[in-house]
């Protein structure tokens, strides 16, 4: 962090000095010259633009008129009206534009019309988040418009407004899991709501990929299927950030034909967006963020992302420069807020009180208080996941930093948009992390810029998703022929695999659910219900975990983070879902490993290109965290290493592998001892550039890697979801392998360490400590498979021959877990 003198700051009671508009490109220049060598790779300046109104739509109410105008809006952008014509005239409607374009105006304006007009019509909004569901309430209710009563029906109300709101809202703002566990399983104490329902509106569409998006469209069937059992069929707005293929996807969401607004008419201010890279370390030097094994003693290490984003935070912070820095986890989102708030108190005592940490996992009052205090301005500085990516109104703020790549070019843009919201020039700084992608994508700027954004990819078809969400049907009303139709493909198959389950039984009439208990499904998939965290000498609940995570970051003798405060866990109560920890701080950092095995239980597709072979296919996964290392925060030794008695889990998921002949890698040059460690490297480097393909992040994917696999008898690298029945992920990396694998090889080539780093073939989650790997031989194991797999491959269907042994055993060699 730069000196910071006191004159740079004021008392309390007012903010500091702000820099003046169109200061990006100064602060960007301050902030380059803190260190020696400069950290920039590439600024790239996104211009400002004008924006482009159009007319009120003739059938906007003039009261309406009346209340946006007081909130400073004098006519809708061309976009926005646009969509309002189409959603007012009864077609389902996607407005996929950029972040602070307008879009809730767009939703707003046919919705709040409608209520006005009809004073029985009703309206449900559905948002990803509580705290953008509160932001659109706080929007909602400040048009104060007579009637129209807007109310937030999420897990935070308190059960004494649950009967007001669903007698008397006709606006209410809720989220997919509580139309899922609430709404719809209530759905005759709802059914007045329900038989009026004129628009749903799903905010922030693009969030609903994989499992969760796959999930998150049955239960909009769900809500069609009630619906219309009241007479309804209501029109469906959905808002979504710059995506691909934006109608299709938005008809895969809700089952419906979805007309796309995706011109953007809106004024946006000029964007200074430059790419960090943060500096090697001394090869005498520890970073106590590091978190990666080296594979040498001599492999360079890169100060972390985390440590570098901190003092980013910190000196935007000492300039009075309003900024939100977003990190990839819970743990580096407190992590970078302890250090800016370290860094600031060292430098002007008292100013660290500027900046906090947001996180999922906070109690509902301490994010109420974090949002408020980010608006008023009583911070300048927070640390947060992306649980604020999303669209809530953060007017004001001045710089967006970004801990890593967030997983997708739509959340880059979503979160970049985070800055700048009230017209005004802004900065974005993406700092990489030591990781295969960040490396490449920070040397490549073109894969950024300049390029389109993901199209979103869920599946409605999983069989793991569909049976359930089928299940949670039948227990609403019977199923009936007419309902499969409504689930779509697979919904017939999924029926009778209930049926022969003993889950429904078959009448005349439909399809009836035989049990008491409703069934339980987790629509996020996030491995059950949440952990609660609880300090056991006072009972007090500091926050939750989800299921998913609890054996990684509650385990005994796990170090826990909550607002700057470490604690140790005591216990781990899987089935009281409860972690009792107590007050302390080491001197270490714990760190969980687990083992994995995996076996091939079907192939789907496969191509045969001579020694190489690609395939898609089912796989069972079975994971298991064994032991946790202890190391020194000041310098990163390991302390020891102890073991753990966690059960195993067990997966069905779908994975892409390929698998080379002996003799190709033999040829290449690759002596056996090396094997191994070639695919090792290999399946890291894949693991690392995959969500450059596919909407997802290196932690929604796991891998293993063998020299010779028992259900392939080939040495083999497999590339695998990590939620149950798959999540696209796979089937996209198979269909996009040669673009995929090349650059995979392009950035293990193109880094400039010897033996292998960060930035290429280390992971930060494997289970087998980095070890073996092997650099050069990564690159040779590519070049026979690329040099061999055709760029357009045409796919083979199996036949019986190529079913797997189902009595062969699982490889459990070189394998990185998916956390």
């Amino acid at each position: 962090m730069q000196d910071v003198s006191p004159a740079a700051t004021v008392s309390a009671g007012r903010g500091p000095d702000r820099p003046p508009v169109g200061a990006p490109a100064e602060l960007l220049r301050r902030l380059r010259a803190r260190t020696g060598a400069d950290p920039v790779t590439h600024v790239e300046r996104v211009p400002a633009r004008a924006g482009e109104q159009a007319p009120w739509p003739d059938w906007t109410p003039e009261p309406l008129r009346a209340a946006f105008a007081r909130r400073g809006v004098v006519a809708p952008w061309r976009h926005q009206a646009r969509a309002a014509d189409l959603a007012y005239a009864g077609r389902s409607v996607v407005v996929a534009t950029g972040t602070a374009s307008g879009k809730s105006l767009a939703y707003q304006l046919p919705a709040l019309a409608t209520l006005l007009a009809d004073p029985r019509a009703t309206v449900l909004y559905l948002a990803p988040t509580k705290a953008l569901a509160a932001d659109q309430l706080r929007a909602v209710a400040g048009l104060e418009l007579d009637g129209v009563r807007p109310a937030c029906y999420d897990g935070d109300t308190p059960r004494a407004e649950r009967d007001w709101i669903r007698q008397h809202a006709r606006f209410v703002l809720t989220n997919p899991d509580m139309l899922h566990h609430g709404i719809l399983p209530g759905h005759a104490r709802w059914s007045g709501f329900l038989r009026r329902l004129a628009y749903v509106i799903v905010d922030e569409c693009h969030t609903y990929r994989g499992v969760f998006g796959s999930h998150v469209a049955h239960v909009l069937r769900r809500l069609r299927r009630q619906c219309a059992r009241f007479g309804r069929t209501p029109v469906f707005i959905l808002a979504s950030a710059t995506s691909g293929d934006p109608a299709a996807t938005a008809g895969r969401l809700t089952g419906l034909p979805v007309s796309a607004v995706t011109e953007d008419a809106s004024p946006r201010g000029g964007v200074t967006f430059a790419l960090w890279e943060p500096p090697l370390l001394p090869p005498d030097a520890t970073d106590t963020d590091a978190t990666v094994a080296t594979v040498t003693d001599l492999a360079p290490v890169r100060r972390s992302a985390l440590r570098e984003t901190a003092d980013l935070l910190a000196d935007t912070v000492a300039a009075g420069v309003r900024t939100l820095a977003f990190v990839r986890s819970r743990k580096g989102a407190e992590v970078v807020a302890a250090n800016a708030r370290r860094a600031l108190d060292e430098a002007v005592p008292g100013l660290g009180e500027r900046v906090a940490a947001y996180r999922g996992g906070y109690l509902r009052e301490e994010r109420r208080e974090l949002e408020r205090a980010l608006l008023h301005g009583d911070l300048l500085g927070l640390a947060s996941t992306n649980a604020l990516e999303l669209g809530v109104d953060l007017v004001g703020l001045d710089a967006v930093l970004i801990c890593g790549w967030p997983g997708t070019r739509a959340s880059l843009w979503q979160q970049a948009g985070r800055a700048g919201r009230s017209g005004g020039e802004a900065l974005a700084v993406l700092v990489a992390r030591d990781d295969p992608l960040d490396t490449y994508l920070v040397h490549h700027p073109e894969a950024l810029f300049g390029r389109p954004v993901e199209a979103t990819v869920l599946d409605p078809a999983n069989p793991y998703v569909l049976a359930p969400q089928l299940a949670c049907a039948a227990a609403e009303a019977p199923l009936t022929p007419a309902d499969l139709e409504l689930f779509g493909e697979g919904a017939k198959e999924a029926v009778d695999s209930l049926v022969e389950a003993g889950a429904l039984r078959q009448r005349p009439t439909g399809w009836y659910w035989r049990h008491r208990e409703r069934p339980e499904v987790d629509l996020r998939g996030e491995g059950g219900a949440p952990v609660c965290v609880v300090e056991a000498a006072t009972g007090r609940l500091l926050g939750t975990v989800d299921g998913g995570s609890s054996h990684f970051l509650l385990h005994p003798g796990a170090v826990y983070l909550h607002q700057g405060v470490s604690y140790v866990v005591d216990a781990l109560d899987l089935a009281d879902g409860c972690a009792l920890v107590h007050p302390e701080e080491p001197d270490w950092s714990t760190h969980a490993r687990d083992v994995t095995s995996l076996t091939v239980a079907a192939v789907r597709s496969y191509v045969d290109a001579g020694p190489v072979g690609l395939f898609l296919g089912e796989v069972d996964v079975t994971s298991q965290v064994v032991s946790y290392q202890r190391r020194r925060i000041a310098s990163g030794e390991v302390i020891d290493t102890r073991p753990l008695d966690l059960p195993a889990r067990e997966l069905r998921t779908v994975a892409v592998w390929f698998t080379l002949s002996p003799e190709s890698m033999t040829s290449a040059g690759i002596a056996p001892a090396d094997v191994s460690g070639a695919l090792h490297a290999a399946e890291h480097a894949g693991i690392g550039l995959l969500p450059l393909m596919a909407t997802c992040d290196r932690w929604d994917i796991g891998g293993l890697s063998t020299a010779l696999h028992p259900d392939t008898e080939a040495p083999t690298v497999f590339v695998y979801d990590g939620h149950p029945g798959g999540a696209g992920f796979a089937e996209r990396a198979y269909r996009t392998a040669a673009q995929w694998l090349r650059a995979t090889r392009d950035a293990i080539a193109e880094c400039g360490c010897e033996a292998g780093c960060p930035s290429c073939v280390q992971s930060p989650k494997c289970g087998n400590g980095n070890n073996p790997l092997s650099k050069p031989d990564a690159v040779r194991v590519l070049d026979v498979v690329l040099a061999n797999l055709p760029t357009d491959h045409p796919p083979r269907q199996p036949g019986p021959a190529d079913a797997p042994d189902s009595t062969t055993g699982a490889a459990g060699q070189e394998q990185d877990g998916q956390e």
